[in-house]
Protein backbone atom coordinates (compact mmCIF):
# COMPACT_ATOMS: atom_id res chain seq x y z
CA UNK A 1 0.00 0.00 0.00
CA UNK A 2 1.37 3.43 -0.89
CA UNK A 3 1.44 6.28 1.59
CA UNK A 4 -1.49 8.03 0.00
CA UNK A 5 -3.76 4.98 0.36
CA UNK A 6 -2.68 4.43 3.97
CA UNK A 7 -3.50 8.05 4.82
CA UNK A 8 -6.90 7.81 3.10
CA UNK A 9 -7.84 4.71 5.10
CA UNK A 10 -6.67 6.34 8.34
CA UNK A 11 -8.85 9.35 7.61
CA UNK A 12 -11.94 7.10 7.33
CA UNK A 13 -11.71 6.14 11.01
CA UNK A 14 -13.98 8.18 13.26
CA UNK A 15 -12.14 10.54 15.58
CA UNK A 16 -13.33 11.23 19.10
CA UNK A 17 -14.95 14.59 19.46
CA UNK A 18 -13.54 17.17 21.82
CA UNK A 19 -14.06 16.06 25.41
CA UNK A 20 -14.48 12.40 24.39
CA UNK A 21 -10.77 11.55 24.29
CA UNK A 22 -9.91 8.35 26.10
CA UNK A 23 -8.81 9.10 29.64
CA UNK A 24 -6.15 6.84 31.11
CA UNK A 25 -7.53 3.93 33.07
CA UNK A 26 -6.65 4.16 36.76
CA UNK A 27 -4.74 0.93 36.54
CA UNK A 28 -2.79 2.22 33.56
CA UNK A 29 -1.79 5.39 35.39
CA UNK A 30 1.89 5.52 36.21
CA UNK A 31 2.79 5.77 39.84
CA UNK A 32 6.28 7.07 40.49
CA UNK A 33 8.52 5.70 43.24
CA UNK A 34 11.97 6.95 44.13
CA UNK A 35 14.45 4.88 46.10
CA UNK A 36 18.12 5.23 46.97
CA UNK A 37 20.94 2.86 47.75
CA UNK A 38 24.65 2.27 47.90
CA UNK A 39 26.96 0.24 45.74
CA UNK A 40 29.26 -0.95 48.51
CA UNK A 41 32.70 -2.37 47.78
CA UNK A 42 35.82 -3.38 49.67
CA UNK A 43 39.36 -3.57 48.37
CA UNK A 44 41.06 -6.97 48.16
CA UNK A 45 44.30 -8.26 46.65
CA UNK A 46 42.21 -9.64 43.75
CA UNK A 47 40.55 -6.28 43.12
CA UNK A 48 37.41 -4.58 44.44
CA UNK A 49 34.66 -6.89 45.67
CA UNK A 50 31.08 -5.65 45.48
CA UNK A 51 28.40 -6.38 48.05
CA UNK A 52 25.25 -8.00 46.70
CA UNK A 53 22.25 -8.99 48.80
CA UNK A 54 20.39 -12.21 48.06
CA UNK A 55 16.59 -12.24 47.95
CA UNK A 56 16.05 -15.85 46.86
CA UNK A 57 15.72 -17.52 43.49
CA UNK A 58 18.03 -15.70 41.08
CA UNK A 59 17.50 -12.25 42.59
CA UNK A 60 20.57 -10.39 43.85
CA UNK A 61 20.86 -6.61 44.22
CA UNK A 62 22.44 -3.69 46.04
CA UNK A 63 21.17 -2.36 49.39
CA UNK A 64 18.41 0.15 48.65
CA UNK A 65 14.99 1.34 49.72
CA UNK A 66 12.35 4.03 49.47
CA UNK A 67 13.12 7.62 50.30
CA UNK A 68 11.00 8.74 53.25
CA UNK A 69 9.24 12.10 53.42
CA UNK A 70 11.63 15.06 53.65
CA UNK A 71 14.64 12.75 53.42
CA UNK A 72 17.45 13.42 50.94
CA UNK A 73 18.48 10.58 48.63
CA UNK A 74 21.94 10.19 50.19
CA UNK A 75 20.43 10.04 53.68
CA UNK A 76 18.00 7.36 52.50
CA UNK A 77 20.80 5.39 50.84
CA UNK A 78 22.85 5.36 54.05
CA UNK A 79 19.81 4.57 56.24
CA UNK A 80 18.64 1.72 54.02
CA UNK A 81 22.14 0.27 53.77
CA UNK A 82 22.39 0.34 57.56
CA UNK A 83 19.00 -1.33 57.97
CA UNK A 84 19.76 -4.03 55.40
CA UNK A 85 23.42 -4.73 56.19
CA UNK A 86 24.25 -3.40 59.64
CA UNK A 87 26.93 -1.14 58.10
CA UNK A 88 27.07 2.12 60.03
CA UNK A 89 28.04 5.56 58.74
CA UNK A 90 31.45 5.14 60.39
CA UNK A 91 31.98 1.94 58.33
CA UNK A 92 31.52 3.73 55.01
CA UNK A 93 33.61 6.11 52.94
CA UNK A 94 31.47 7.73 50.26
CA UNK A 95 33.16 8.34 46.93
CA UNK A 96 32.90 11.82 45.44
CA UNK A 97 31.33 12.40 42.04
CA UNK A 98 29.64 9.04 41.66
CA UNK A 99 25.91 8.86 41.15
CA UNK A 100 24.10 6.30 39.03
CA UNK A 101 20.45 5.57 38.29
CA UNK A 102 18.19 2.64 37.60
CA UNK A 103 14.95 3.45 35.79
CA UNK A 104 12.39 0.76 35.14
CA UNK A 105 8.68 -0.01 35.12
CA UNK A 106 7.01 -2.88 36.93
CA UNK A 107 3.52 -3.87 38.05
CA UNK A 108 2.27 -4.20 41.62
CA UNK A 109 -1.38 -5.12 42.22
CA UNK A 110 -2.18 -4.42 38.56
CA UNK A 111 -0.80 -0.89 38.91
CA UNK A 112 2.03 0.29 36.72
CA UNK A 113 4.92 1.67 38.76
CA UNK A 114 7.73 3.77 37.29
CA UNK A 115 10.70 3.39 39.62
CA UNK A 116 13.88 5.43 39.86
CA UNK A 117 16.70 4.25 42.12
CA UNK A 118 19.57 6.64 42.86
CA UNK A 119 22.85 4.94 43.75
CA UNK A 120 25.95 6.28 45.46
CA UNK A 121 29.28 4.49 45.84
CA UNK A 122 30.84 3.67 49.20
CA UNK A 123 33.89 1.77 50.37
CA UNK A 124 34.02 -0.28 53.55
CA UNK A 125 36.72 -2.20 55.30
CA UNK A 126 34.24 -4.54 56.95
CA UNK A 127 33.89 -8.03 55.54
CA UNK A 128 31.10 -9.33 57.77
CA UNK A 129 27.69 -7.78 57.67
CA UNK A 130 24.34 -8.68 59.22
CA UNK A 131 21.56 -8.90 56.63
CA UNK A 132 18.01 -7.94 57.52
CA UNK A 133 15.05 -10.32 57.42
CA UNK A 134 14.26 -8.95 53.93
CA UNK A 135 17.19 -10.94 52.56
CA UNK A 136 18.31 -14.54 52.63
CA UNK A 137 22.03 -13.82 52.41
CA UNK A 138 24.82 -11.77 50.92
CA UNK A 139 28.12 -12.10 49.14
CA UNK A 140 31.21 -10.12 48.18
CA UNK A 141 31.91 -10.59 44.48
CA UNK A 142 34.61 -9.59 42.05
CA UNK A 143 33.25 -7.55 39.15
CA UNK A 144 32.89 -10.44 36.66
CA UNK A 145 31.08 -12.64 39.21
CA UNK A 146 28.76 -9.82 40.29
CA UNK A 147 28.07 -9.02 36.65
CA UNK A 148 27.00 -12.64 36.06
CA UNK A 149 24.59 -12.55 39.00
CA UNK A 150 23.03 -9.28 37.82
CA UNK A 151 22.77 -10.30 34.16
CA UNK A 152 18.97 -10.72 34.40
CA UNK A 153 18.64 -7.19 35.80
CA UNK A 154 20.11 -4.96 33.11
CA UNK A 155 19.75 -1.67 35.03
CA UNK A 156 21.61 -3.13 38.03
CA UNK A 157 24.26 -4.56 35.72
CA UNK A 158 24.77 -1.09 34.20
CA UNK A 159 25.09 0.51 37.65
CA UNK A 160 27.70 -2.11 38.58
CA UNK A 161 29.62 -1.41 35.38
CA UNK A 162 29.54 2.34 36.05
CA UNK A 163 30.89 1.78 39.58
CA UNK A 164 33.62 -0.55 38.33
CA UNK A 165 34.66 1.88 35.58
CA UNK A 166 34.68 4.75 38.08
CA UNK A 167 36.99 2.82 40.43
CA UNK A 168 39.37 1.82 37.61
CA UNK A 169 39.83 5.39 36.33
CA UNK A 170 41.89 6.63 39.25
CA UNK A 171 41.84 6.66 43.02
CA UNK A 172 39.15 9.06 44.14
CA UNK A 173 38.98 11.07 47.34
CA UNK A 174 36.25 10.21 49.78
CA UNK A 175 33.54 12.53 50.96
CA UNK A 176 33.60 13.45 54.64
CA UNK A 177 31.72 10.91 56.71
CA UNK A 178 28.06 11.92 57.05
CA UNK A 179 26.73 12.62 60.52
CA UNK A 180 24.48 9.89 61.94
CA UNK A 181 20.76 10.54 61.37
Amino acid sequence: MVNGERNQKRNLLPRPQKGQEKKPDRQEARIREISAGLVVFRRTDEGPKFLLLYHGGRYWNFPKGKIEAEEKSLEAAIRETGEETGLKVADLQLKKKFKAYERFTYYRNKKRIFKIVIFYLAETGRRQIKVSSEHEGFGWFLYKDAQGLLRSYKDSEIVLKQAHTFLRRRPTPSLPRPRPV
